[in-house]
């Protein structure tokens, strides 16, 4: 649990309000499974535009303090969603993006023939970066693997400086390290759960203004910090109640 924050009035209701959450005792709907949170648990934002504003406010002229950046991300359980809204911040950063395909290749010799690499191009398996990177400086990123630990480790978060080719320079924002300027290369990723072996040769990163967390609720100190996407103030809270038993 993360919410203790000492001074805080609310802190003590905060958590309690977590709890119920994370033990699926909201009350919800009996048709739709909805749950409505109550008014002082968080702010709830829709569309998905006033959650970018209230994150990522004046982005614009935000982009290279890199202490206000290390300071919010948007947090969401879908990959599409998180995918969706980094195209959308990062599209409000000047300048042009830069666009990077991985090169896949199969590597089983019989297994090529069934799949042509159109197929490979198309798979995003978890942990590994997508065949089509697009990118642009001031963005932030998260690192998927280990590179250089404890300094460059997976799930480090950094910001882009300069884009090359082959190579790109960014500033670390997390950890011991952090505002240390660093190269990271496209390196070869061999996803483990797909039913044939391929091999990408990518950079290991991915857009991260927003980010999926199954935990993201219990990461923010108090309701004040909390803000939320829920259509018409309501989402579904998924709880398997027997691994709470």
């Amino acid at each position: 649990m993360r919410v203790r924050q000492q001074g805080e009035e609310s802190s003590d209701k905060f958590e309690k309000q977590l709890l119920c959450l994370g033990e699926g005792k909201f009350p919800s709907h009996p048709v739709t499974g909805l749950i409505s949170f109550p008014e002082d648990f968080c702010e709830m934002l829709s569309p998905i535009q006033e959650v970018v504003d209230k994150v990522f406010p004046d982005i614009l002229n935000n982009f290279q303090n890199h202490q206000w950046l290390r300071e919010r991300a948007i947090l969401a359980l879908k990959n599409d969603n998180v995918d969706y809204v980094n195209l959308k911040i990062q599209d409000r950063l000047p300048g042009i993006t830069s666009e990077y395909k991985s090169i896949d290749t199969v590597l089983d010799d019989e297994q090529a023939l069934n799949y042509p690499t159109e197929f490979p191009n198309s798979l995003e398996p978890p942990g590994i970066p997508p065949h089509k990177l697009i990118l642009k400086r001031g963005s932030v990123i998260l690192l998927l693997r280990n590179i250089d630990p404890p300094k460059l480790y997976n799930g480090t978060r950094i910001c882009l400086k300069h884009l090359m080719l082959n190579v790109i320079e960014a500033t670390i924002l997390t950890g011991n390290s952090k505002a240390e300027n660093v190269f990271i290369p496209r390196i070869p990723l061999i996803p483990s759960d797909i039913p044939f072996t391929f091999q990408r040769l990518q950079f290991p990163v991915r857009l991260a203004f927003a980010m999926t967390l199954y935990v993201a609720c219990s990461r923010v100190g108090t309701p004040k910090n909390l803000h939320m996407y829920a259509p018409e103030g309501k989402t579904k809270n998924i709880v398997y109640h027997r691994a709470l038993e």
